[in-house]
């Protein structure tokens, strides 16, 4: 038998078929046609159990996510939650006043304050508090020894389970005008500093916090996209001549790009939710002025105020520009040539 006509395992010869060359006779060998899709019925028979497994999911991001956009209606309307027990009869029986709390929101000097304060914390994120879980997630990466490595990782990821009530009051002790900071200073003949209550530090301080509490959960995402990075990869850049920076430039980073992509895209589209929380136990001590953002602005209006059809009105305003935001950049991300949150 020819050697040309045995195949070389038993994929090769389920995926080609013989067909007759004109010149010889020879055998040669040509690729099936891709097999018929299934139809609709047979893939849900097929995926059943999977379908089965994610529905107790699917209900609760219907009941949590989904249903509570029906009560957006209340933006067009004086809501009154006092005309019944039942908040849906409530929303039937307030009246209806179309876009006039719109109208009264963009007419508002304090949402535009709430606005500008959230770009600014927003771009002041972006720029110090994005890169540093990935300078420290190569920094940890390059450590040899495996136990350093994970107690570092540890030590990092373990302000995450803090509550931002602890974090503050960390912040206090040490930034306060009676804190540690200050204390220190006035043992040495200098004025001591209250950096929990200076206004114009507040975007810093706000910052540093999250920091802080959270650069140990993107550690994790990034040191994860780093265990994929075969290290071949590695030897072959050594054996050309490359150093550690170049290594890290040319391998390491490139390996992290789809990853950064994803959350970059993920960060823009919460620019405009920069921590409830954390702003609002420290509102009252810079003032609504420097730390007034649109998610507190929504809280006060709406919960402080009772003028629930204003600050619903606010909420989906900050709900349509995040949205775009986030088509935005996965649009960027797709002209880089990243997949982004989703394929084109």
């Amino acid at each position: 038998m020819s050697h040309s006509t045995v195949p070389r395992s038993r994929t090769e010869a389920d995926t080609t078929e013989r067909t007759p060359v004109a010149s010889g006779g020879a055998t040669g060998t040509r690729q099936k046609r891709p097999r018929r899709k299934l139809s609709l019925r047979l893939r849900f028979r097929r995926d059943r159990v999977l379908l089965l497994m994610t529905l107790p999911a699917l209900l609760l991001i219907l009941v949590f996510n989904y249903l509570p956009i029906l009560g957006n209606i209340v933006a067009f309307q004086d809501y009154d939650p006092y005309v019944s027990d039942n908040g849906i009869v409530s929303m039937l029986h307030s009246p209806w006043v179309g876009f006039q709390n719109f109208q009264l929101i963009f007419q508002d000097s304090a949402f535009w304050s709430a606005v500008r304060n959230t770009l600014v914390l927003f771009f002041l994120q972006l720029i110090l508090f994005f890169p540093i879980p990935i300078l420290l997630a190569l920094l940890i990466n390059s450590v040899v020894r495996p136990r350093v490595r994970a107690l570092s990782q540890a030590i990092l990821y373990l302000p995450h389970f803090f509550s931002w009530v602890l974090v503050i009051a960390v912040f206090q002790q040490l930034l306060g005008g009676a804190g540690l900071f200050s204390q220190l200073l006035r043992q040495h003949g200098y004025d001591g500093l209250d950096i929990m209550t200076d206004p114009t530090t507040f975007k810093f301080l706000i910052t540093a916090q999250s920091v802080w509490k959270d650069a140990g959960w993107g550690i994790i995402v990034f040191l994860a996209a780093l265990s994929s990075v075969s290290p071949d990869l590695y030897e072959a850049a050594a054996m050309d001549g490359a150093g550690r920076w170049r290594r890290m430039w040319h391998v390491t980073l490139p390996a992290l790009r789809p990853v950064i992509a994803l959350l970059l895209v993920l960060r823009v589209g919460d620019a405009l939710t920069v921590g409830f929380e954390q702003i609002l136990l420290q509102r009252d001590a810079v003032g609504p002025g420097a730390a007034e953002v649109l998610d507190t602005f929504v809280w006060w209006n709406g919960v402080r105020n009772q003028d629930f059809g204003y600050a619903a009105a606010a909420g989906l305003v900050k709900g349509v520009i995040s949205l775009g935001l986030v088509l935005a950049a996965n649009k960027v991300a797709h002209l880089m040539g990243e997949q982004g949150v989703y394929k084109k």
